[in-house]
């Protein structure tokens, strides 16, 4: 399955064309290599996406071609989720 289909799928991305923008800006990798929309994922892939301040690592662990809400959950193991801090300006 294509990467920006699955992210969509997996509602790890709610849309399929911002996964595909989200990738094209370098900021999903797989298995630790710059992936893009048309990356061929599998079963037992490492996921690392990037949203903003946040960061999110994912092992894929079932592919479907749709899911419902309740089910999108199951089709991946959280591995670590980021959130990094904005650096405290400087007093003048």
């Amino acid at each position: 399955m294509r990467l920006d289909k699955y992210l969509k799928v997996s509602r790890l991305i709610k849309r399929r064309t911002v996964a595909k923008d989200v990738s094209d800006q370098g900021r999903v990798l797989l298995n630790g290599r710059e992936a893009k929309p048309g990356t061929v994922v599998k079963v037992g892939d490492v996921l690392e996406v990037q949203f903003g301040q946040r960061s999110l690592t994912v092992r894929i662990e079932r592919i479907s071609d749709s899911a419902r809400k309740e089910d999108a959950e199951g089709m991946y193991t959280v591995l670590k989720e980021e959130i990094r801090k904005k650096e405290d300006e400087p007093f003048l």
